[in-house]
């Protein structure tokens, strides 16, 4: 059974975690250098008040129906388990396309992502900054700031392609990154 690493708690790095657990490919862990789970779509909450929360990144999501029959079971799964629900107030600003439904999470945007982690049954630590990722004898080594470094069979790179740049080790050979790889926002 392979050791799969996923850096970054995000939408992407947790998403990915949770279809991994399908694949049985062994252990997933992931690691991610904030303090929590979110990445771009982290939710600050009030220390004095639990109600009052506030999304830092995305506010809202959208789906576009037009090809969207791939996404939308992951739609249908997170409404189903109350973590998202139709947008029904204006927001100021906002260009809604014909044909799209745009959706909000009651709890915070970071709902979606501790949903998807929790689905996908990985070991998730958090203030772990990856410094360096290395190939040693067959196995990635990955270093970080604080702790020692550990080996996988599989480390997959969730984070914005400019902290990926700034990694060392053997993963800025362009064996590993294609030159033509593009950072998708």
């Amino acid at each position: 059974m392979a050791r799969v690493l996923v850096v970054g708690a995000g939408l992407t790095g947790s998403a990915c975690a949770a279809l991994l657990r399908g694949a049985a490919l062994g252990g997933i862990v992931v690691w991610d250098k904030a303090r929590g789970a979110g990445g771009r779509m982290s939710t600050s909450r009030s220390a004095r008040d639990a109600a009052c929360i506030a999304d830092l990144g995305a506010q809202y999501i959208t789906l576009e129906t037009e090809g969207a029959a791939p996404r939308r079971s992951f739609y249908e799964e997170l409404l189903s388990h109350g973590i998202l629900k139709p947008l029904t107030a204006p927001i100021e600003g906002m260009v809604v396309k014909e044909g799209s439904c745009n959706y909000v999470a009651p709890q915070g945007m970071s709902s979606v992502v501790k949903y998807y982690l929790k689905q996908s049954g990985a070991d998730v630590f958090y203030e772990q900054h990856v410094t360096c990722i290395s190939l040693q004898d067959g196995k990635w080594e990955v270093s970080r700031k604080m702790g020692p470094p550990e080996q996988f069979d599989v480390v997959v790179l969730t984070m914005p392609v400019p902290q990926i740049l700034q990694l060392q080790g053997d993963i800025v050979n362009s064996k590993f990154i294609p030159q033509n790889c593009r950072y998708l926002a």
